[in-house]
Order: structure tokens, then C-alpha cells, then sequence
């Protein structure tokens, strides 16, 4: 086997790679594997399994067979783990990432789905869907596989909220199209004719001839004459009767007492 050969296996290996391997060696540290590179296979006591490990040998046999998969590579070995790996680790889980997973559990409050990460996504009732659904089981059962977009990640709180209403196409409102109206035809118009006719100007007088204002003129002077002598002759009436009344008061022949 040349080294290019050597380089070029090794390089085709990625991380999570599902391998075979036999245990050559135990140790305090772990367990070396030849999985058939040039560089030797590690598997460090903390990855033999999930729960806490003593001894090496407590887990696996020198020449015992095992499955491994790769956790990284690095220039003078290839670290390995005897713990299936998550599908998404959690520096892998982003918003916006479709993920697909199965439903493990139903709340009223929405649907939990394992989709290889730590823990399940929650997808809240009022993501499950673009219309109104009011429990989990309108839409899914336990078992179900579904997809869903990653909303938000709280690794602290160990959190991942999913939406399945994120990959559903927008509902548009149904407007109905504006019917146009032809100008000069219906019974209303337009409203900038209405508007037209809000501002018109009342009608003008038509002007008059100089024969209409003169004839005008001598009408004016005519009443004018008129009212001039009535108020005369009711100034004259009513001078007479204040003479008649204050000659009757001079000629009235006191009484004695």
C-alpha cells in the first residue's frame, strides 16, 4: 500500500463514518482498533459507552470485533467512538434549517420531534399549521414523519423550537378587483367629477344693456319720489292734529275749586 493510497483512504473517512475494527490493545486510557489505515484507531474510555467505564476491559476483548464510529482525524491517529453519534450535534442545528424527524410525543400544547438531535424539537400548536388548529392530534400522531424549520436553539435551556407553518405557502387574502368605471356612463360619477361639481360657482347675472340701466335708473328715482311724498304727507297729518290738540287745551276754562 503506497502512501498516497494511505492518504487518500484516510482522507475519505468523515466524521460519524459507521466502521468495523478489532481491539488490538487495552489500556487505562482506552482501546486501540485497527479499522485497516496506516494510522491507528482510538477509542478514548469515555466513548467504550454512555454510562461511566472503569476498566477497558470491563467493555470490550483484545481481538474482539466491534463497531466504531469516527469522531475526527488528526495526523497521527484517528479518534474513534464505540457511541452512536447524534445525526445533528448541536453547533450543526441553526435556524432556518429544515429538519426532518419523527413524532415521539403529543402535548395539547403542540408535537415533539426527534430528528437525531440531544433532544426533540417542540413544534407549538400555533406552528403545526397556517390555519387554526386547536390540538396537535388534528394534524399528526406518534410515529408520524414530518419536516420542519428551526426556529430558535437554546442550548443552555437545552431548547429547540421547530415550525411545520414555516414550509407551507402564504395564504394571500382574496381581494376582489376593483370594477373601473367609464367616464360619461352610470349614475355616479367619477369622483373627480364629484369633486368638480362640489366647487362650481354659483350662476353669474347676466349683465345688463345700457337701455335696461337706464330705464333701471329712472324706476330707482321713480319709487324714490314716491316714498319721499308719502313720508311727507304723514309728517303734515300728524303736525295738524298736535295744533288741534293744543288749541283745545288753551281755550278749556279752569275750573274753581
Amino acid at each position: 500500500m503506497t502512501e498516497a493510497t494511505d492518504t487518500a483512504q484516510v482522507s475519505a473517512l468523515k466524521p460519524k463514518t459507521k466502521i468495523s475494527g478489532k481491539v488490538v490493545k487495552t489500556t487505562l486510557a482506552g482501546v486501540l482498533v485497527d479499522i485497516g489505515q496506516e494510522l491507528p484507531g482510538v477509542i478514548h474510555i469515555s466513548q467504550l459507552q454512555k454510562d461511566k467505564v472503569n476498566k477497558a476491559e470491563d467493555v470490550v476483548q483484545v481481538g474482539q470485533t466491534v463497531e466504531v464510529w469516527v469522531r475526527r482525524i488528526k495526523k497521527d491517529r484517528i479518534e474513534l467512538t464505540m457511541i452512536e453519534p447524534l445525526e445533528m450535534e448541536w453547533n450543526e442545528i441553526k435556524p432556518e434549517i429544515v429538519v426532518k424527524g419523527k413524532v415521539v410525543r403529543l402535548e395539547a400544547y403542540g408535537a415533539f420531534i426527534d430528528f437525531g438531535g440531544e433532544r426533540p424539537g417542540l413544534i407549538h400548536v400555533s406552528e403545526m399549521s397556517r390555519g387554526y388548529i386547536k390540538n396537535p392530534k388534528e394534524i399528526v400522531k406518534e410515529g408520524d414523519e414530518v419536516e420542519a424549520v428551526v426556529l430558535d436553539v437554546n442550548r443552555k435551556k437545552k431548547q429547540i423550537r421547530l415550525s411545520m407553518k414555516a414550509l407551507e405557502p402564504e395564504i394571500e387574502e382574496y381581494k376582489p378587483a376593483k370594477k373601473e368605471t367609464k367616464k360619461g356612463r352610470g349614475k355616479r360619477g367619477s369622483k373627480k367629477e364629484a369633486m368638480n361639481f362640489d366647487i362650481q360657482e354659483e350662476p353669474k347675472e347676466p349683465e345688463l344693456t345700457g337701455m335696461q340701466i337706464a330705464w333701471q335708473e329712472a324706476l330707482d328715482r321713480a319709487n324714490a319720489r314716491d316714498k319721499s311724498e308719502k313720508t311727507k304727507r304723514v309728517k303734515t297729518g300728524t303736525d295738524e292734529q298736535e295744533d288741534i290738540l293744543n288749541r283745545t287745551l288753551e281755550k278749556r276754562v279752569p275750573t274753581g275749586s
